[in-house]
């Protein structure tokens, strides 16, 4: 399919520029704000700029860095005015601002202290006013802003620009949106402790900046974005004010433009140069949209749809209907191992070997059950030999009290069993002073994190045996990465990818399953499907038993693949839903309550349960076989 330039398209009211990663978006960017403070230096002036918070600008603030360490770019010339701060906030706070863009950037540059603003979050209730005023006069006393950078929040807020701002406002004192509440609980660990009130710049402030850049990325923030460029400009939109703007740049990811008309139904913009992906889509569309089962689609159907090409392209509707229904029919399989001594040409999976080896990667210690929970248990039920390999340890996702309580147990046990339990009585009076003075987001002390993962390594143990997975087939990989005691990870290492590369050839699979949450550039699942693929990648030459092996990606707890992108699609009955539930059941620390329960207020079963129906209900829709509920999966060639 071809990406439309911005120019050629007539939905979109700000210049979008898509890039393939965001890292790319990022670096891009990066280069446009040290070239223009290079100009800057050189005309003897300073570069002020508006910088922002979030994980949209950190991939910005990486290669700012790495241009100050490997190319000179001085930043002695830079004054930087941040566009918000929770309130109240002391600035020593993991999450305040001050203490983000210090540890995300201030602190590996040459910028001069007395450079940096950052709204202050200490401030008396009754100084916040004037201190507003005088915020947005330093702006003006510095030459007003060169360059805005921006996040968006998928409220559509700017800064802190709520639903409801107006384009005149000033810097000021704001109430948070729920949904932005929910959104900012990840670095607070609990709705409940996330500030209710923010400073931040306001729309009128932002305006102001002679440029502004805009970033988004990831699948979470396409819809947000395709309001925002292609919608009306409204208050309940605040970023959609930027079409106002003289010049601004919209810079995001493939994923984070999923939604742009040009990208999801090109047709609607042009003419399109279609291939059977991109036929599939459409006709699966025109069938949503018209609320018909494909079979049933009429010429008139694609006529009225804006499909009119895609008729001369294929022909008749009947033939074009018949070809993608079949295509969408031949990914239903009950064999998600293959079935043995069957035709396997239309087939997802090989039919031979009949058993297989089968390496289930899961990115935390439930990933596996509750993304493709019923598929693990039909491949075991038909008698593939299964592995389970933990990359995390995922002991960030167990509550404070669960560690306690376990600390209690053994301290308890030890006692009736032994008597004299004097060392482990230190470690337990450790355990519970650290707990007892723990600040907010602060890292948890080694032996906290060692009871903490000894929890979630009991939970995955106890749901693989209820799987009927081997004991030995169980692997817990704790990648280094991870490994850090707070919500923050390290860069994925050398370790990492070797640790991969080893279990993989020591099991050399047929089959492997991974998450493959490619969407979310900044998230653990991420972080581990690169793991895989650098694995892979290392091991593609040497190891001869990756020419007979399948990579077959499933989503997380939180979004499904559309039905066009779908090659597998494992029916279950209402029994084994069932079963996946208590198999999901197994990990009770993130029962009723997970520490990191994103922007969904359901438990990750019942999550799970209402994703599988959703996509068997989809099939149904389209006019193919209804089932109770289907697990999908994506085959990644390699």
């Amino acid at each position: 399919m071809k990406v439309l330039n911005y120019s050629e398209t007539t939905f979109e009211k700000l210049p979008v520029t898509i890039f393939e990663e965001a890292g790319a978006g990022a670096a891009r960017v990066a280069g446009e704000i040290a070239g223009l403070v290079r100009t800057k230096a050189q005309k003897g002036e300073q570069a002020v700029l508006g910088l922002a918070t979030g994980s949209s600008p950190i991939g910005v603030y990486q290669e700012l860095i790495r241009l100050h360490r490997e190319e000179g770019l001085s930043f002695a010339n830079v004054v930087t005015f941040n566009l918000d701060e929770y309130y109240p906030m002391p600035p020593d706070e993991l999450q305040s601002y001050v203490y983000f863009m210090h540890a995300q950037l201030f602190d590996h540059v040459d910028i001069r202290p007395e450079n940096i603003h950052i709204p202050d979050g200490t401030l008396p209730v009754e100084q916040v006013r004037e201190y507003c005023l005088a915020y947005d006069k330093q702006i003006e006393a510095a030459g007003g802003l060169d360059l805005q950078l921006l996040g968006i929040g998928r409220t559509g807020h700017i800064g802190f620009n709520e639903p409801g701002s107006s384009i005149q406002s000033a810097t000021r004192l704001v109430k948070l949106d729920p949904l932005t509440i929910t959104d900012a609980a990840k670095d607070f660990i609990k709705e409940e402790y996330v500030p209710l009130r923010a400073l931040t710049m306001g729309v009128g402030t932002i305006m102001k900046a002679r440029q502004i850049v805009l970033l988004a990325w990831g699948e979470g923030k396409a819809k947000i974005l395709r309001e925002t460029v292609e919608g009306q400009i409204s208050e309940q939109v605040p970023a959609s004010f930027l079409q106002q703007h003289p010049r601004v740049q919209v810079v995001v990811d493939q994923w984070a433009a999923l939604e742009l008309t040009r990208i999801k139904t090109p047709w609607l913009v042009g003419m399109c140069a279609w291939d059977d992906r991109l036929i599939r889509r459409a006709v699966i569309w025109l069938s949503q949209h018209r609320q018909k089962p494909i079979l049933k689609l009429t010429d008139e159907d694609y006529k009225d749809g804006s499909l009119s090409d895609l008729l001369v392209e294929a022909g008749h509707a009947y033939s074009l209907n018949l070809k993608v229904f079949n295509a969408i029919q031949r990914t239903i399989t009950g064999w998600p191992g293959g079935k043995p001594h069957s035709n396997d040409a239309q087939r997802p999976e090989r039919a031979a070997p009949a058993h297989k080896r089968v390496l289930v990667f899961s990115p935390h210690p439930d990933d596996d059950v509750i993304s493709m929970g019923g598929t693990l248990l039909r491949l075991v039920d038909q008698g593939h030999d299964v592995h389970v390999a933990y990359q995390t340890s995922g002991n960030l996702a167990v509550f404070d009290d669960d560690a306690r309580r376990f600390a209690d147990f053994a301290l308890d046990f030890a006692k009736q069993q032994h008597g004299d339990a004097d060392a482990l009585r230190r470690e337990h009076a450790e355990v519970v002073g650290f707990l007892r003075h723990k600040k907010l987001g602060e890292e948890d002390s080694p032996l906290v994190q060692k009871i903490k993962t000894l929890i979630r390594k009991g939970e995955a143990a106890a749901a693989c045996r209820f799987c009927g997975v081997r004991e030995a087939n169980v692997h817990f990989m704790n990648l280094p990465f991870y490994e850090t005691g707070q919500v923050k990870k390290k860069p994925l290492g050398a370790a990492d990818v070797q640790a991969v590369v080893d279990i993989l050839q020591a099991i050399r699979p047929h089959q492997i399953f991974a998450a493959g949450d490619l969407r979310d550039p900044h998230g653990t699942h991420k972080v581990c499907l690169d793991a895989i693929f650098a694995a892979l990648a290392r091991l593609k030459g040497p190891a001869a038993w990756l020419e007979n092996c399948y990579l077959w990606l499933y989503r997380g707890a939180w979004q499904e693949w559309d039905v066009e992108e779908i090659e597998m699609a494992v029916p279950l009955s209402p029994e084994e839903l069932l079963r996946k539930r208590q198999a999901i059941f197994k990990h009770q620390s993130q029962k009723d309550s997970a520490v990191f329960p994103g922007n969904d207020k359901r438990e990750f079963w019942q999550r799970s349960e209402d994703r599988n129906r959703a996509t068997a209900r989809r099939y149904d829709q389209l006019g193919l076989a209804e089932y109770e509920a289907m697990e999908a999966f994506v085959r990644h060639r390699f």
